[in-house]
């Protein structure tokens, strides 16, 4: 049997995929990226902000050599803006904002939603509502929540899908997705990652054909599903050390090619 061709880009989800949701990447998971990446281009999609992928991706590759930057792509809020690095710092080469009157309707939906529901924590670490300009998002426990809390807030997910479903129903000009362990993320219609996915191979050359998707959320109600529905090859974790470990296997038949 002829091997299938080993692909010329991967892209990763963030939170939960390569990190713990909100967390800088582990040393050892920093170690093995930072191979990966200088054996073939890699894109990283997530929910997150701009800022959210410096702290938790970007910071923790410094000063490591022989990382290609040019074909490092950073997609944050769910691919609804694009970074590139050009000349000495990273460019923005796009952003899908939410109008005034969708981002306010965006609000008020899940606010509602997540108090009817009974969701809407007491108990919280910093916001739980984030306009990042392209995407709303909820954060149940807030944005600087501890890992150990989130993980116990919803441990198989059955809150956020619910909450998903309920604000979905109120916005059907919008895209609800739910995202990192205690979060639900709103787009402009259309804009999610599988949008995220297109822009990157018109802008790289590089066809979904040849390449391939890993994440923690793949199941239907996941903000990682649109790129599975695409056809883009795609291989589910459950965390960061599942991640580390098919990257140990993967990379060394990369640089055999």
């Amino acid at each position: 049997m002829t091997p299938a061709p080993a692909p010329r880009l991967i892209a990763f989800d963030l939170d939960d995929t390569l990190a713990p949701s909100k967390s800088a990447l582990d040393p050892q998971m920093a170690d093995t990226f930072a191979d990966l990446l200088r054996a073939v281009p890699v894109a990283v999609i997530s929910g997150g902000n701009f800022q959210q992928f410096e702290q938790q991706l970007v910071n923790p590759l410094r000063n490591r050599s022989g990382l290609r930057l040019d074909d490092f792509h950073l997609l944050p809020t769910c691919g609804t803006r694009y970074y590139r690095w050009q000349g000495d710092d990273w460019k923005q080469q796009y952003a899908e904002d939410l109008t005034d009157d969708e981002k306010k309707r965006a609000l008020e939906a899940v606010e509602a939603q997540a108090k009817e529901a009974g969701y809407w924590e007491s108990k919280t670490w910093g916001p739980i509502l984030e306009d990042r300009g392209s995407q709303i998002t909820f954060s149940a426990l807030g944005q600087a929540a501890p890992v150990d809390a989130k993980k116990q807030w919803d441990p198989k997910g059955v809150k956020k899908d619910d909450l998903r479903r309920r604000v979905q129903a109120l916005l059907p000009d919008l895209e609800v997705r739910s995202g990192g362990s205690t979060s639900v993320d709103i787009t402009r219609k259309g804009i999610d990652k599988a949008y995220g996915m297109k822009r990157l191979a018109e802008i790289t050359g590089i066809p979904l054909d040849d390449m391939l998707f890993v994440g923690d959320r793949l199941d239907p109600e996941g903000n990682d599903y649109p790129v599975k529905a695409l056809g883009v090859k795609c291989h589910a974790v459950e965390g960061w050390e599942d991640t580390e470990k098919f990257l140990r296997d993967l990379i060394p038949t990369l640089a055999s090619k």
